[in-house]
């Protein structure tokens, strides 16, 4: 039996740039269908997206993965058999939802196989169940193991001191990378936001087009109208003017050319309000383009901090070498206090015997 189809979803797929790994690349033009597969005979779950005859997603899903969601419709995870992250960029949040859940009890589902795999390796092979008892006390006894050379006096305290400078810098060391870690992340939510606004501002753009295009045939139609009602209008003070008590007949005619003159009304009125419509869309289109700068402003400002965060990175890396030198100079120089009290001992031990020996005699 093959690979089974157990959710289905469809998204804008997305790859990051494996050259500067900060940058989403589209890896298809529109909305694809991604699934969950399951294969029985191996107990793996996949996610697949095929676009055209090109499979874009081909994942492998281990319960170290985690699908994390960036925005309100995007998310993404790291595949590291396929060195990679994908990103999803869904039309709705419920969507989003739906894939998240599923991501959640497949990798559940794929942990729960992982360990009865490894429960029916150990039931056929009982030599490991053996040997690892054994390894676990050799373990246990190199860790309570006590140190070979305890030195005591200000030796002792120097090295302590030094101990805490290098934990204290490779602590602020992590503290910088994940700072670091933190501001590429966010670069990439917002590069991803910035590529969605795009995408949403082309489409206003096509769409404002096509309705100036539209405007622009009903003006010519307006003037039309209007035209044809100013010549109505001349005939009915013409009629009027040739009778000073219009007849049956011109009454009839003044009528409809009356009720003609409401109906034009109208449409001149429906027609002002969809050109007001169309210039209510054209100022979502300014806003919509003002949000697109301050993202881009944004993420000038994250890539200047980013740069901040590397030159503060360097130099931690360049203190903690000369950290390190310090403390090769200060044991160099306690290994050669220790040699010269070694020789004094050996010498007050001489002095020691020969003392007892002039004592005796």
């Amino acid at each position: 039996m093959g690979e089974q189809p157990i959710f289905s979803a469809r998204a804008h797929v997305f790859q990051i740039d494996p050259a500067t790994k900060r940058n989403w690349l589209p890896a298809s033009k529109h909305a694809v269908t991604v699934s969950f597969f399951y294969d029985a005979n191996r107990s793996v779950y996949r996610i697949i997206s095929v676009g055209g005859t090109k499979a874009i997603i081909n994942s492998t899903i281990t319960p170290n993965m985690t699908f994390t969601k960036t925005s309100q419709k995007f998310g993404q995870w790291a595949d590291s058999r396929a060195n990679t992250v994908y990103g999803l960029g869904f039309a709705t949040e419920q969507q989003l939802q739906q894939f998240s859940d599923q991501f959640k009890e497949v990798k559940e589902a794929a942990r729960l196989a992982r360990e009865k795999s490894q429960e029916k390796f150990e039931l056929t092979n009982p030599a490991l169940n053996i040997a690892a008892p054994q390894l676990s006390q050799d373990l246990s006894e190199d860790r309570h193991s006590p140190p070979l050379l305890t030195v005591n006096g200000p030796e002792d305290k120097l090295f302590r001191s030094k101990s805490a400078d290098m934990e204290q810098m490779t602590s602020e060391k992590e503290r910088i990378k994940k700072m670091l870690s933190e501001g590429s992340i966010c670069e990439i939510n917002l590069e991803a936001e910035l590529f969605t606004l795009q995408d949403s501002n082309a489409k206003l753009v096509a769409a404002l087009h096509e309705a100036n295009t539209g405007v622009e045939e009903w003006k010519k139609q307006l003037a039309e109208y209007q035209e044809e009602t100013g010549r109505l209008r001349d005939q009915v003070a013409e009629l009027e003017a040739q009778s000073g008590r219009p007849g049956p007949s011109e009454s009839e005619t003044r009528d409809e050319l009356t009720q003609t003159l409401e109906e034009l009304e109208a449409l001149l009125k429906a027609k002002d309000e969809e050109i007001h419509n169309l210039q209510s869309k054209n100022s979502d289109i300014h806003d919509l383009e003002k949000e697109r700068e301050e993202a881009v402003q944004r993420l000038q400002d994250l890539e200047t901090r980013n740069a901040e965060l590397e030159q503060r990175v360097e130099r931690a890396e360049q203190t903690l070498a000369s950290s390190l030198e310090e403390r090769d100079r200060a044991e160099s120089e306690v290994q050669r206090v220790i040699d010269v009290l070694d020789v004094k001992i050996y010498d007050l031990n001489d002095l020691r015997q020969s003392l007892a020996k002039l004592i005796d005699k």
